[in-house]
């Protein structure tokens, strides 16, 4: 056997072992890569802050002084963006002997750990830490599960930025228009508020049925035209709000702001927050209900075969180029219901330099492993370092050039094996012996038999 079959052999079989995890597995090896992460991440703290100038060491290590310190930081980051739920009192020294070193035996605890509360008695759960916090979660659940349809359906819907764009546009529009022929109040809200969701989630699908029609009866690549058409998206949107519906009361490009009424007004949470519970409780409801629609219907079923084996899909019966466009409008449609909530909950009104919330979805997906039951996770850890990195910046001293390295790193480490995984999935085939994996590369069979 050469040497470059027996390369591609063992390539392939790490990707099947990968393709054929269990979830217990898969959530396990997830972990370990966050802790890992961590761990790195706390060593490029260590180094930045050996390499730094300070007038006082932030941290003392094995016996050196550190301009930052990486318990702090970590600390910081996700404590902050819940509102210090634990004591801030106990980083007020340092955390273990700060003479320690693996050469003089067991590491010790010292100082406030072990004199001070834990927990910060008057802690509220329903605070502006956590509003920021779950806002971002939230609006990340809608794109993660716009990116996450389309991967399923072996489609790269890298335009969920553009239908979120053009969703949120379309609602915005909507909403204002009706407004002065609906009634205010709770009336108003009742009727507005769904309109304007269906609005945003119409559009977002028409947009995306563009790249979907392309792609299935003209084979365009998908990635293509899903990039060209989020700047597309981008420009028609500043046009027509700059030429036709500007709000002519502010020196922003923007719509006029809807009426208190007739948006997703937090109830529970401050008003700063920009965060209703209710758009919670409807972003997991729609996790369930695509998650039942991917795995226990057969629409679901025709989209994920079509995603996996579209020749086999083809010979079964299902129309791939329906199945195509239609996976393309439900992806839409999702990202357009993320720019309806992102006017109707966080800004009254549609306004230019909307947030990357369609890039930040793709990262969400992989994340999750493009599973819809995993969105909500993948988005609340995305969210929380998010919201606790504004906390370290200001914190820590800490440069957010750095902070952002951090986050980076959590991310990538924990998305590589969901990564490869999706890469295994479209190259092997777990019913197909490694013999025959490497002889149709152009090796021998393994078992060292003739070639029929």
């Amino acid at each position: 056997m050469s040497a470059a079959a027996d390369a591609r052999r063992t390539v392939r079989s790490m990707l099947r072992r990968i393709v054929a995890l269990s979830g217990v597995e898969r959530l396990l090896i997830s972990l370990a890569a966050l802790v890992l992460a961590i761990l790195v991440g706390a060593v490029l703290i260590l180094a930045s802050g050996r390499i730094t100038t300070c007038s006082q060491a932030a941290a003392v290590y094995f016996g050196l002084g550190f301009c930052y310190d990486p318990l702090e930081v970590y600390f910081v980051l996700f404590n902050g963006a819940f509102g210090n739920p634990l004591n801030p009192a106990i980083m007020s020294g340092p955390l273990v002997n700060p003479a320690w070193s693996p050469f003089t035996g067991a590491l010790t605890f010292t100082g406030p750990l072990v004199t001070k509360a834990l927990f910060t008695s008057q802690w509220n759960p329903l605070n502006f830490s956590v509003a920021l916090t779950m806002k971002e979660t939230t609006l990340l659940v809608f794109t993660g599960l716009s990116v996450a349809v389309a991967f399923r359906a072996g489609l790269f819907n890298i335009g969920t930025q553009g239908q979120l764009v053009v969703g949120g546009l379309v609602t915005a529009l909507v909403v204002g228009t009706l407004v002065p022929v609906v009634p205010g109040g709770l009336a108003g809200s009742v009727l507005l508020v769904p309109v304007g969701v269906l609005a945003g989630a119409a559009a977002g699908a028409f947009y995306a049925a563009i790249p979907g029609a392309l792609k299935a009866y003209a084979d365009a690549n998908e990635v293509i035209t899903t990039i060209m058409l989020n700047f597309i998206a981008a420009q028609l949107a500043f046009v027509a709000v700059s030429q036709f519906f500007r709000n002519p009361d502010s020196q922003v490009v923007e719509t006029a702001p809807l009426p208190g009424y007739a948006t997703l007004a937090p109830v529970v949470f401050p008003r700063g927050g920009d965060f209703a519970v209710l758009t919670l409780v409807f972003a997991l409801a729609l996790v369930a209900a695509i998650w039942f629609l991917i795995e226990r219907t057969s629409y679901g079923y025709d989209l994920r075969t079509s995603g996996i084996q579209p020749e086999a899909a083809e010979y079964g019966g299902v129309d791939a180029k329906r199945t195509v466009v239609s996976s393309m409008m439900l992806s839409g449609a999702l990202g357009g219901v993320g720019g309806a909530v992102w006017v109707l909950m966080v800004m009254g009104k549609w306004q230019t330099g909307v947030p990357a919330l369609g890039f930040d979805g793709i990262t969400v997906s992989i994340l999750a492993g493009n599973n819809p039951l995993g969105v909500f996770p993948a988005a609340l850890l995305f969210g929380t370092l998010k919201s606790g990195s504004l906390a370290v910046q200001f914190e820590t001293g800490v440069p957010k050039q750095l902070v952002g390295v951090l986050r980076g790193l959590i991310i990538l480490f924990v998305a590589m094996p969901e990564f490869f995984r999706a890469i295994g999935t479209n190259v092997v085939d777990l019913e197909e012996p490694d013999s025959k994996a490497v002889a149709t590369d152009g090796g021998e069979p393994a078992s060292g038999g003739e070639e029929r």
